[in-house]
C-alpha cells in the first residue's frame, strides 16, 4: 500500500483477526469484523471468503487465496466475477499432479504416496480429489489422512510410517502453514519425506514445496484494494492467476532423512536451503 501513495492511520487503517489455523474460529472472526462494516475485506483463507459472503452482498471481498470461486458460488466466472468478490488464484489446475511427478523425481520407486487433508478446510476436498486422481492415474496407491486440530498431526504421521507411505503430500492449508515447525519435526521423526505448497512450510525444515508465493499474492491484493477504493466495483475486476511458482528444497532436511536430491530437481529448484 505504500508502494501505491497510501499512508497507514492517514489514508487507511486494519482491523485484523487472526484464525492461527483453526477454521473452526473462521466464521465468529469473520462477523466481527463484517460488523464493523470495513470498506475492504481481505481474507487470507478461501473459507473468511465463503464466511463473509454468508454475511454481506454488498461489502468488497478480496482474497489471495481464491480457490475455485465459480464452484464454491461467489463468482459468475474468473474474467468477470459480477458480484462483491475478486483477488488473486491460489493454485494452477495441473498442480496436483505436478507435486506428485515431483514425488516420483525424489523417489523413483515410491508408490504409496500419503496425503494429509484437513476437512474442516473448504478446498482440500477438492485438493483430495485431484490428487487422488492424479495418483490413480500414475498407478499409486493413496494413503489419506485427516487432521482436524493441531493435536491429529502426530498420529497421522504415525499411520503414514505404519501403513508404508513413502512421501507425503501436504496441499496448501492455513492449520499445515501454522504448524509447520512441528510437522517438519513429526516428519523427520517418522523418516519420512514432505512435499508442501507452501514454501514458508521448507524454510522451517520440510523438504520440499512447489506453489503459489503468498508474499507475491500479497503484494498483487494491494492492487486490487486501491482499485476497489478508487470506486472500481469488485464483480468488474478480473480474478487473477498466480503469476509465481516457486520450487524450494531443503538440503538439511534431505541430509538428515538420508535422500540424496536428483540434480535434474536441484537444478529447477528456485531456493535451496543449506
Amino acid at each position: 500500500m505504500r508502494e501505491l501513495g497510501y499512508v497507514e492511520g492517514r489514508d487507511y487503517g486494519f482491523e485484523v483477526r487472526y484464525a492461527e489455523g483453526d477454521f473452526g474460529r473462521i466464521p465468529q472472526l469473520t462477523e466481527e469484523l463484517i460488523r464493523l462494516k470495513p470498506d475492504v475485506f481481505v481474507s487470507g483463507t478461501m473459507a473468511g471468503v465463503l464466511a463473509a459472503k454468508k454475511l454481506t452482498d454488498t461489502i468488497p471481498i478480496v482474497s489471495l487465496v481464491l480457490t475455485d470461486p465459480v464452484g464454491f458460488g461467489v463468482a459468475a466466472s474468473q474474467a468477470r466475477p459480477g458480484g462483491n468478490v475478486t483477488g488473486v488464484l491460489l493454485t494452477v489446475e495441473d498442480l496436483p499432479s505436478k507435486l506428485l511427478t515431483l514425488a516420483h523425481e525424489l523417489l523413483p520407486g515410491a508408490r504409496k504416496i500419503g496425503l494429509l487433508v484437513n476437512p474442516t478446510n473448504p478446498i482440500q476436498l477438492r485438493f483430495r480429489g485431484s490428487l487422488e486422481t492424479a495418483a490413480a492415474t500414475l498407478g499409486d496407491e493413496s494413503i489419506v489422512n485427516e487432521v482436524r486440530s493441531r493435536d491429529d498431526l502426530h498420529p497421522a504421521f504415525r499411520r503414514f510410517a505404519r501403513d508404508g507411505a513413502k512421501i507425503v503430500v501436504l496441499p496448501q492449508d492455513a492449520m499445515f502453514l501454522n504448524e509447520r515447525k512441528r510437522i517438519a519435526l513429526f516428519a523427520i521423526a517418522e523418516r519420512l519425506p514432505t512435499i508442501f505448497g507452501f514454501h514458508e512450510n521448507v524454510d522451517d525444515g520440510g523438504l520440499m514445496s512447489y506453489g503459489t508465493d503468498l508474499r507475491e499474492n500479497w503484494h498483487r491484493v494491494a492492487t486490487f484494494i486501491d482499485k476497489i477504493l478508487k470506486g472500481t466495483k469488485p464483480g468488474d475486476l478480473p480474478m487473477e492467476f498466480p503469476t509465481k511458482l516457486q520450487l524450494v528444497i531443503n538440503l538439511a532436511t534431505a541430509q538428515a532423512l538420508g535422500l540424496a536430491i536428483p540434480p535434474t530437481v536441484l537444478a529447477r529448484a528456485d531456493e535451496v536451503i543449506e
